[in-house]
C-alpha cells in the first residue's frame, strides 16, 4: 500500500527534465561564446576540439530530454550519473579553454547545488568531491589561452592566488552541501508531514461519511429486525425444527444487541472517562462476543504467557478487531487465533484456511470499497485499519505459506499499569 516510490520516481523524472533545460541553456551559451570568440574576436581557441565536445554534449542533452518525458522509472543513482556527466563534459570544455583560469569555472558549483537539493547526503558529497578534484586538475592541466590566463595564472601552481581560488571553491562547495542539503531535507520532511496530514484528513472525512451512513442504516434496520423477531417468536410455538429456529432467534437478538451497542459506543467515544481493565478480560469478552456471532465456526484460540496488565481501550477498537475476525471467518470454516502482549503492545495473529489474498488487489486492500471477497462491501478492513492507526496500532495481511491468510493486529496498550 505504499505509494512513496512512484512519487519519488515522478520527482526524479521532473528533476531530470529541469536538468536537461539547464543543460540546454548552458549549451546555447557555450555555442554562442565559441562563435563570438572564433569569428568576432578570435582568442586562439581550439575550435575543432571544443565543437566536437559540444556536439556530443548536445546530443546527450537531447536524448536525456526525450527520456525525461517518458514514463520510465528514474532513480537517484541514474540522476547522480547524469550530474557526473555534466561535470565531466564541462571539465573537458574548460581543459580546452584555459582551465581554472576560465571565468566560467564557477559553473562547476551548479551540479553541486542541484545534488544538494535533489539527492541524498552521500551522493551530494560525492558530487562535491569529484567537482573539487576536477577543479584541482584544471589548475595544472589545461590548454593555455593567452587572452584568458593572466600572467600570474601561469606562475607556479602554489601561488597564493591559485590556492585562494581553490580554497574559495572548496568552501563554497562545503557550504552548499551542508546548508542547502540540510534545508532541502527539512523541506522534504515538511512535505511528507503535510502529505500524511492530508491523507489523515481524507481518511477522517471518509470515516465520517461511513459513520453517518452506518447511523442511518442502523436506524432503518430496527423495524425489520423487530418484525422478524415477532415472526420467530410465533414459529417457536408451533414448529418442529426448534433448534434451527432457536439459532435464528439467537442471531436476531445478537443483531439487536449490536445496534444497541452502536449507540453505546458513540456515547462512550465522546466521553473521556474510559477506565482501564485487564487485557485478558477485554480480549476474552471480544472473542466471546465474536463466537456468539459465529456459533458454527471451528476456532482455536491460544494465549501465550502474558503478564497481568491493565489498559484503556477505546470503544471502537473492539469493533475493529471483530471486523478482522469476521473477515477470517468468511474465508474458511476454521480460524486459528494466537494472542500475546507485554506491558506496551498486544499482538493478535488471525489465521484462516481460505484461498488467500488476490495478489493483484493486495496493494489496494485497506482502501474504501476495495474488497477481496465476493459480496464484500470493502469497508471492514478500511474501518479497522483507520481506527487502529488512529490509536497507534497497525494491521498487516499476507498470504500464509501453507495457504490461507495471516492477519496481524498490533495494538498499543494505552495507559497500561501492572495488576497488583
Amino acid at each position: 500500500m505504499e505509494k512513496a516510490q512512484p512519487n519519488n520516481n515522478n520527482a526524479t523524472r521532473e528533476n531530470l527534465y529541469v536538468l536537461s533545460l539547464i543543460r540546454g541553456v548552458a549549451l546555447l551559451g557555450q555555442v554562442l561564446a565559441l562563435i563570438y570568440f572564433t569569428w568576432v574576436q578570435p582568442i586562439g581557441l581550439p575550435v575543432a576540439e571544443i565543437a566536437f565536445v559540444l556536439s556530443v554534449y548536445g546530443s546527450l542533452t537531447a536524448a536525456i530530454w526525450v527520456r525525461s518525458r517518458r514514463a520510465v522509472p528514474i532513480g537517484d543513482k541514474e540522476f547522480f550519473v547524469h550530474l557526473l556527466a555534466d561535470i565531466a563534459f564541462f571539465s573537458i570544455l574548460l581543459f580546452f579553454s584555459g582551465g581554472a583560469s576560465n571565468p566560467f569555472v564557477s559553473y562547476l558549483l551548479i551540479p553541486i547545488s542541484i545534488a544538494a537539493i535533489t539527492l541524498s547526503r552521500g551522493y551530494s558529497i560525492a558530487i562535491a568531491v569529484i567537482a573539487l578534484l576536477c577543479y584541482s586538475l584544471l589548475l595544472k592541466y589545461y590548454v593555455a589561452i593567452a587572452a584568458i590566463a593572466p600572467g600570474h595564472h601561469q606562475a607556479a601552481s602554489n601561488s597564493l592566488h591559485i590556492l585562494g581560488m581553490l580554497a574559495n571553491f572548496a568552501i563554497s562547495a562545503t557550504i552548499i552541501i551542508y546548508f542547502i542539503s540540510r534545508m532541502a531535507a527539512i523541506l522534504k520532511q515538511q512535505e511528507q508531514e503535510i502529505a500524511m496530514r492530508r491523507d489523515a484528513q481524507l481518511r477522517d472525512e471518509q470515516l465520517l461519511a461511513v459513520g453517518t451512513l452506518a447511523a442511518g442504516t442502523a436506524h432503518e434496520l430496527g423495524t425489520p429486525l423487530n418484525t422478524m423477531k415477532l415472526i420467530i417468536d410465533e414459529m417457536l410455538l408451533d414448529t418442529d425444527n426448534q433448534a434451527d429456529v432457536a439459532l435464528l432467534n439467537q442471531q436476531i437478538e445478537q443483531c439487536k444487541t449490536t445496534l444497541k451497542q452502536l449507540l453505546t459506543t458513540a456515547e462512550e467515544s465522546q466521553s473521556n472517562q474510559l477506565k482501564a481493565q485487564p487485557v485478558q478480560l477485554y480480549l476474552d469478552n471480544v472473542l466471546a462476543r465474536w463466537q456468539l456471532m459465529r456459533p458454527l465456526l471451528k476456532t482455536h484460540i491460544q494465549y501465550t504467557d502474558n503478564p497481568a496488565v491493565n489498559a484503556v481501550f477505546h470503544p471502537t477498537i473492539a469493533q475493529s478487531i471483530l471486523n478482522l475476525l469476521n473477515n477470517a471467518a468468511d474465508a474458511s470454516e476454521k480460524v486459528d487465533i494466537e494472542i500475546s502482549w507485554d506491558t506496551e503492545t498486544a499482538t493478535i495473529r488471525i489465521r484462516d484456511f481460505g484461498v488467500g489474498l488476490d495478489a493483484a488487489k493486495l496493494k489496494n486492500l485497506g482502501q474504501p470499497f476495495v474488497t477481496d471477497k465476493a459480496g464484500g462491501l470493502g469497508l471492514g478492513l478500511f474501518l479497522s485499519q483507520a481506527t487502529l492507526t488512529r490509536f497507534g496500532g497497525s494491521v498487516s495481511l499476507q498470504n500464509a505459506p501453507e495457504g490461507g491468510t495471516l492477519t496481524q493486529i498490533n495494538l498499543p496498550l494505552l495507559a497500561t499499569a501492572a495488576v497488583s
